[in-house]
């Protein structure tokens, strides 16, 4: 399908592995120039190199910061000034009781999940209005209307990334600019990888009856019992991201497998 991004320019943050990458990876098949953020040169540099082997077209540039650090990202904004397409995939997740979580954990998680996609999307969004035309995109989660037990906070954080996406698409009425928000479901990463063969491990399973058990237990409501891949995300992003979507804004999109059972 030819999404019509060829003389565009993504921002993609996140994206030196998991969701991120593969969302990098296919913006640069359809052609457009895409800016792979990571925290560390090395891994930048890495993805960016994986990226040109796997596809040829399109162009992989680096964006090096960490989003959480003011002068990291002061320097990011000072190299890369401008881009049409805006994906606000950094994000951080992990498993802990409610009583174990301490304020500091509270403020780490908004502050990676939730200001960094305000962070960027206050100075890049000025200049799609400017240009009448661009695309911000947050990378929220399911569990942001399904708040998992084991990790109220990222829950939390991925709610509050809806908020701010439906408010920074108010602004853009009648213009050729949008903004919206997708939701996968549990989605196949690197991270998931590490964290269903650490339980497997732990109650000596094999990775695939933990991937079960998983669904059984944890997400009883999705219908397809998988995870869902990282290219399954990624073509929601691209449409999201093209110009053929121009009359989606506002909207909280699901790639969740059908785990969450309301239909608002």
């Amino acid at each position: 399908m030819d999404y019509q991004l060829s003389a565009k320019t993504a921002l993609v943050t996140g994206s030196t592995q998991g969701i991120g990458y593969a969302i990098a990876a296919l913006l640069k098949q359809e052609g457009a120039t895409v800016y792979i953020n990571g925290r560390t040169a090395a891994k930048v540099d890495a993805a960016i190199a994986k990226l040109n082997a796997e596809v040829s077209a399109g162009q992989a540039l680096p964006a090096v910061a960490d989003l959480a650090d003011d002068a990291s990202l002061a320097s990011l904004l000072e190299a890369v000034p401008s881009v049409d397409i805006l994906v606000n995939n950094t994000g951080i997740f992990e498993p802990k009781a409610f009583f174990d979580i301490p304020d500091d954990d509270w403020r780490r998680f908004f502050e990676v999940n939730v200001l960094s996609g305000v962070r960027l999307s206050r100075h890049y969004l000025r200049g799609m209005l400017d240009r009448n035309w661009g695309r911000v995109v947050f990378i929220s989660s399911e569990s942001a209307l399904n708040i998992p037990e084991e990790m109220i906070h990222y829950g939390m954080t991925k709610t509050a990334q809806l908020a701010v996406s439906r408010g920074l698409a108010e602004l853009t009425k009648n213009t050729k600019v949008t903004v919206n928000a997708i939701l996968p479901g549990p989605t196949r990463s690197e991270g998931v990888d590490e964290f269903v063969n650490q339980m497997a491990r732990q109650q000596k399973i094999t990775p695939a009856e933990m991937e079960t058990k998983f669904f059984h237990e944890a997400r009883p409501t999705s219908l397809i019992q998988r995870f869902a891949t990282v290219n399954e995300v990624a073509q929601m992003v691209a449409y999201v991201a093209s110009p053929l979507s121009s009359a989606t804004n506002g909207a909280a999109l699901r790639v969740d497998g059908g785990a969450v059972k309301t239909i608002a």
